[in-house]
């Protein structure tokens, strides 16, 4: 299905992927006159989790074009922080103040954050197609010059991967995606009734078996997440003690959240984004914003790679480093995060994930 302007038979760029990587790179790249078209496998509306955005959200937002009405017309509810529980006693993590009062994350439903976004994309000329999977990628004298979707080809001077876990580019071009830690799988869902201790904030908790997050993502509607140190998975009937009287909405799903980092995040003709490129767990925080950021830079180098502004090697080369260097910036962040719990199996992280 196929929606926002018609598709030319060339686009500067193509985005693979609707999510909010993607989204961000669609939009960022069209402010910068280029013509896009966007390609997501789903379709529209469905519910992701990712939820809690931290307040440092909003001014990305912004320059996207996204104002304060749309985002509260998504949000749930807000928070001033997370209550942790960490191998230790409870505390309270506060994001900070400022002579206006305190900041205050959002807990947004999903679906409606995307559709936000893909919206937005449209309203710039962006050419959305929903259900609509990538089959290949189309290859010209070792560069990347389209994809392959819909039983048909679509050129494109530049192609992005945002397609998350599934890398749907970089396993069409063959390229490694490092592990980093030992094999780690979260389980989500949500639950309907009355949780006051969760209503004012979520809830990180820890020890050396694994974590739980819990928070209120609208009134009475309550998202937790799950993950097991040990590589096994979560039991499908499990619910955080908290949760466990209140009536599920659908079935819990889960999602290897193992750590890696794409042995190359950028080459001639592509650039990957988001978890694409670079995965970490849920505990690491911040992954809705981390999208954003990893989107709009990969936009402000493509337009200047595509206007003959930067050359294409060392745009590639500079961006990987970057991404390298927040992924182990993170990584070993979550090592001493995971060592307070005693868990053990993250000491190391693989040099081929974090070095240059």
């Amino acid at each position: 299905m196929e929606t926002g302007h018609a598709a030319a038979d060339m686009s500067d760029v193509i985005v693979v992927g609707g999510g909010p990587a993607g989204a961000a790179v669609a939009i960022a790249c069209a402010q910068r006159g280029l013509t896009v078209a966007l390609f997501e496998r789903a379709p529209a509306g469905r519910d992701s989790p990712g939820e809690t955005l931290h307040p440092g959200v909003e001014p990305l937002l912004g320059q996207l074009g996204i104002d304060a009405a749309a985002l509260a017309a998504v949000t749930g509810a807000r928070h001033p922080g997370v209550w942790i529980e960490w191998g230790g006693a409870r505390r309270f993590d506060a994001f900070g103040a400022d002579a206006a009062g305190p900041w205050r994350g959002f807990q947004v439903e999903r679906a409606g954050f995307d559709a936000m976004l893909l919206a937005r994309a449209r309203r710039l000329g962006v050419t959305v197609h929903h259900e609509m999977a990538v089959e290949a990628a189309l290859e010209d004298d070792g560069a990347v010059c389209g994809v392959r979707a819909g039983g048909r080809d679509r050129p494109a001077r530049l192609v992005i991967d945002a397609s998350g876990r599934a890398r749907c580019l970089g396993r069409a071009l063959d390229i490694a995606s490092v592990a980093g830690s030992p094999p780690l799988h979260a389980r989500y869902g949500y639950v309907r009734g009355s949780c006051p201790g969760r209503d004012g904030a979520p809830l990180l908790q820890g020890d050396a078996a694994g974590w739980t997050w819990t928070a209120m993502v609208r009134p009475q509607v309550y998202q937790w997440t799950h993950v097991r140190l040990d590589g096994t998975r979560p039991d499908p009937a499990w619910l955080p003690p908290e949760l466990d009287a209140m009536a599920p909405l659908g079935r819990a799903r889960g999602a290897d959240v193992t750590w890696r980092m794409s042995s190359e995040a950028a080459g001639p003709g592509w650039f990957m984004v988001g978890d694409a490129a670079a995965l970490l767990d849920p505990s690491s925080s911040h992954g809705v914003l981390k999208a954003l950021m990893s989107g709009i830079a990969a936009a402000h180098m493509a337009a200047a790679v595509l206007a003959g502004r930067a050359p294409a090697d060392v745009s590639a080369q500079a961006y990987h480093a970057w991404l390298q260097g927040w992924f182990a910036h993170d990584a070993r962040r979550l090592q001493d995060f995971y060592r307070e719990l005693g868990a053990t199996g993250f000491d190391q992280v693989r040099p081929a994930a974090v070095t240059s």
